[in-house]
């Protein structure tokens, strides 16, 4: 299985930065038909092919994900994208 793991900083307030995390979730279960559900301060989504977690922490976020075979082949552009949505939210 092929991993993500990024770390991004950001500079936003808890809350904002929050709203921001649910609005970067709500976007890929609508394109990629993805489940997302908080506990506590940690995202965690899924789907068949993908496991991950989206962690809030007071100046970063820390985007982790398992990809099932078929998707592996797919980690850099799926990477290239995930950094990108982050870099114009946060």
């Amino acid at each position: 299985m092929s991993g993500i793991d990024i770390t991004h900083p950001h500079s936003l307030p808890q809350a904002q930065a929050r709203s921001a995390v649910e609005d970067v979730a709500r976007l890929l279960a609508e394109r990629f038909d993805m489940k997302y559900a908080w506990s506590g301060d940690t995202l965690n989504f899924n789907r068949s092919g993908v496991d991950g977690a989206i962690a809030l922490l007071p100046d970063s976020l820390h985007v982790t994900a398992k990809l099932g075979f078929l998707l592996s082949a797919m980690r850099g552009p799926i990477e290239a994208e995930i950094r990108r949505v982050l870099s114009e939210r946060f």
